[in-house]
């Protein structure tokens, strides 16, 4: 708990704090980078080029700070939850938050000028940590089931095996461990990071991927989307790289399973909805499902440009066959000459309508696609009555849903 003091001082300038937190965290971004060049490594420079990265720790710290002094009702377990297992997946160290700290109380410093008195400052501290120690012992624990070793890496090479292409943005990665080792298991909807070193003196980046496949299964996959820059965001530094230096027979090092978001429920009917590549955990959940639970009742609600941008599709029938309550619903924004080839479904044209998705009753929802597109599905289950605590979702970049 926040020190009764220092909960005071934090209610009394959470406002300016809040007002100038992108300024605050930019400042934290440039100090630390210049300082630490190293951590370029780790932080995503997509993200960091969008200014998403900056909004979204703004937006979490001062969202910790109002949950700290009761001015809050979110809850902070599944928030602290997916931001300890993103950093585990990116190989981040106790030692590391006391470099963030130091930069950030700075930040806070220069940007706020005297209003940071040593009161302010010291209560603005305590805030960070009371954070910070939180994540550590979270992450600890995550390490430590992960079976990575104490001061380890999270890192490990696996070979491509086969590179599939879905559609002319998209590709599948099949890999093995490249030391001949077990495959780890996974739960469908978790993801690994990937690392790749890229080309030009560029340094190391990091990027998540949901796996794509069955878990159990002798060999792991992932299916990545191209990003084509839009609106001045540049092309997907990463995702090129993946798709055009990567080929059969070469390595790449990635992390243990992540993610606190199971695409599967309990054994109620399970309603899958994505949109684009958030489909990735909707296939691997429908691949176990097909090996394990082949009568479960399972919906799945998929929204696509054309038919002929939905990647995977062509694992669905055969998916239907061996899942017989599995009914598949599709939108998509051009459905001219949308040939279903063999899949039993619904189609729709344009977007998705949250009040014609089918809803069985008592039905764990798994929601995975872009964040404008979770937001009106999301919104729109809950209007027709479905508990919040009932919909798991899965972010692909900085932030939450609200």
């Amino acid at each position: 708990m926040l020190s009764e003091s220092s909960a005071a001082v934090v209610t009394a300038t959470l406002p300016a704090v809040q007002a100038n937190g992108e300024a605050i965290t930019g400042r934290f971004y440039q100090r630390m980078f210049a300082a630490h060049p190293e951590l370029l490594n780790i932080f995503n420079r997509s993200n960091q080029a969008t200014g998403t990265q900056k909004a979204a720790l703004a937006g979490a710290v001062v969202a910790y700070a109002e949950h700290l002094t009761g001015g809050s009702a979110v809850p902070w377990g599944p928030i602290l939850d997916r931001i300890a297992h993103k950093h585990v997946s990116l190989g981040i160290t106790a030692t590391q938050y006391t470099i963030v700290g130091r930069h950030l109380m700075a930040a806070v410093a220069e940007v706020l000028g005297e209003a940071v008195t040593p009161e302010v400052a010291a209560a603005w501290d305590e805030v960070y940590w009371l954070l910070a120690c939180e994540l550590v012992a979270r992450e600890a624990r995550l390490y430590t089931e992960a079976g990575v070793p104490e001061n380890g890496s999270v890192w490990r090479e696996w070979r491509v095996t086969e590179k599939t292409a879905e559609t002319p943005d998209v590709v599948s990665f099949t890999l093995v461990p490249a030391d001949g080792g077990p495959v780890p298991g996974f739960t469908a909807g978790q993801y690994t990071s990937v690392a790749v070193d890229l080309d030009g003196g560029r340094g190391q980046q990091i990027r998540q991927y949901s796996l794509s496949g069955r878990p159990g299964a002798d060999h792991w996959r992932i299916t990545v989307k191209r990003v084509r820059g839009t609106g001045g965001a540049p092309d997907g530094m990463v995702s090129g790289f993946l798709h055009e230096r990567i080929a059969v027979g070469e390595t790449l090092r990635l992390s243990p399973p992540f993610g606190e978001v199971s695409a599967l429920g309990g054994g109620e009917p399970l309603l899958l909805v994505s949109a684009g590549i958030g489909l990735t955990p909707a296939m691997s959940a429908l691949a176990h499902l097909a090996a394990t639970e082949p009568e479960r009742p399972v919906t799945l609600v998929h929204a696509d440009r054309s038919g002929a941008a939905h990647a995977l599709r062509h694992e669905l029938p055969a998916l239907q066959e061996r899942l017989p309550n599995l009914s598949v619903r599709l939108w998509y924004e051009d459905a001219a000459g949308a040939e279903l080839a063999g899949i039993k479904a619904e189609i729709a044209e344009g977007l998705v309508d949250p009040a014609l998705v089918p809803l069985a009753p008592g039905a764990y929802v798994h929601l995975c696609g872009p964040v404008p597109f979770m937001t009106l599905v999301r919104g729109g289950l809950l209007g027709r009555g479905v508990l919040a605590e009932r919909i798991a979702y899965e972010v692909f970049g900085p932030g939450m849903l609200r």
